[in-house]
C-alpha cells in the first residue's frame, strides 16, 4: 500500500474507528484525490491533499463562507491542514453531467443559476477574496499559446501572431474588467455540481475571487463538458440577466451589454480552459481531458466570428489550429 494512504487510513482510524471501507471517489485536475469512506452505515468524504502541492485552507475557509449562506457545499467535520486531511459530508456521486438531458436541463439549470444568484447577491465582497485581476486573467489565456499552440501542436508562431493573441488577451481581460464584480466558484459547471437532495451540491469551489459577473454563468452554460444549441443558452443567459437585475447583482438593464460579456467572458474561459487540458495531458500524465478540446475550440470558432475585435483569432483558428486537428 503507498505511503501516503496508509497515513490517511491511520488519520480516518482516529475519527471513524477502525472498522471502515474506503475507496475512491474522484479525483480531479489538481493533486487533491476523494475517497468515499464507509463505516456504521455512515458515508463520508475525505479530501487528500499533499501539502507540498495544495493548501487545504482555502477550501475550508469557503466552505463554511458557503455553508453559511445556505448553499449546499460539503460540511466539514474534521481536519488535519499539516497532512493534508479534511473529513466531508458526503453529497452523493450523481454529477450534474451525468445526469443533463433533454427532460432534466431546465430544472437542474434553474437550481445551478439560483444558488449562483445567492452566492453574487449574498456571498463574500471584494476585499475577502483574492481578485481575479488582470494578471491573472492575462496569465490563464496565456496557458493556450504556451501549452496548447506551441506544445501541443507544436507550432510555431510568427510575430505577427504572437501580437495578434497578446492584443486578444488584453481585449478580453478589459471587458472581463468591466464587468460588475462578484464572488466567482470558478469551476461553476457539470463536473462539479451534484444531483443532491438540495440541487446542487457544489464542489472544487476553493479557487473562489471576486470577479466578472458572468464567469460562472459562461461557465455553466458553455460548459466544456456538454454542449447546448447557441439559441438555447442564450435564453438561459437572459433569463440570469433578469435575475441578477432583480436580485440587486446588476444595477442596470442590458441585454445586449450582458451578452456580449457572457460571449467574451467564454472566449477567455475557453482558452484557458484549452491551455489547461493540454498541460494536464503533457506536465501531469492526465490525458482524459484532450477529448474535451474539439468541443472546446467549436466555441471559440463560433463566437470569435460575431465580433470585430475577435477577428483575428478567427482567422487564426480557421487557418492554423482547425487544420492541425485533421
Amino acid at each position: 500500500m503507498p505511503e501516503r494512504l496508509q497515513q490517511l487510513e491511520g488519520w480516518l482510524r482516529g475519527r471513524v474507528g477502525a472498522d471502515f471501507d474506503i475507496e475512491p471517489a474522484s479525483s480531479d485536475a489538481s493533486f487533491r484525490r476523494y475517497f468515499r469512506v464507509r463505516f456504521g452505515g455512515e458515508s463520508r468524504i475525505v479530501m487528500d491533499a499533499p501539502p507540498a502541492n495544495e493548501d487545504v485552507g482555502p477550501f475550508i475557509d469557503i466552505a463554511r463562507r458557503l455553508r453559511a449562506l445556505g448553499l449546499n457545499v460539503p460540511e466539514v467535520l474534521d481536519q488535519e491542514p499539516e497532512q493534508g486531511f479534511v473529513l466531508l459530508g458526503d453529497l452523493g456521486s450523481t454529477l450534474y453531467l451525468d445526469a443533463l438531458n433533454e427532460a432534466s436541463v431546465e430544472r437542474l439549470y434553474g437550481d445551478a443559476l439560483g444558488a449562483l444568484a445567492v452566492l453574487q447577491a449574498t456571498g463574500p465582497q471584494q476585499g475577502e477574496l483574492p481578485a481575479y485581476d488582470r494578471a491573472l486573467l492575462m496569465q490563464e489565456m496565456a496557458l493556450f499559446r504556451d501549452w496548447y499552440l506551441e506544445r501541443h501542436l507544436g507550432l510555431t508562431l510568427s510575430e505577427v501572431e504572437r501580437v495578434m493573441l497578446e492584443q486578444t488577451f488584453a481585449s478580453l481581460a478589459e471587458s472581463a474588467l468591466g464587468q460588475p464584480q462578484v464572488a466567482v466558484h470558478r469551476d461553476f459547471h457539470s463536473r462539479n455540481l451534484l444531483v443532491a437532495e438540495h440541487n446542487p451540491g457544489i464542489v472544487d469551489f476553493q479557487d473562489a475571487v471576486i470577479g466578472p459577473l458572468t464567469y460562472d454563468v459562461v461557465s455553466l452554460l458553455r460548459d466544456c463538458y456538454i454542449a447546448w444549441p447557441r439559441a438555447r443558452v442564450e435564453d438561459w443567459a437572459l433569463g440570469y440577466h433578469d435575475l441578477a437585475l432583480h436580485s440587486g447583482i446588476l444595477r442596470e438593464e442590458g441585454e445586449r451589454r450582458f451578452l456580449r460579456w457572457f460571449d467574451l467572458m467564454g472566449v477567455q474561459r475557453h482558452l484557458k480552459a484549452i491551455g489547461i487540458f493540454a498541460r494536464l495531458h503533457h506536465r501531469d500524465a492526465k490525458p482524459g481531458y484532450l477529448g474535451d478540446i474539439p468541443r472546446t475550440l467549436g466555441y471559440l470558432e463560433e463566437v470569435s466570428g460575431r465580433y470585430e475585435e475577435l477577428e483575428g483569432l478567427h482567422t487564426f483558428l480557421q487557418a492554423r489550429v482547425l487544420p492541425a486537428l485533421q
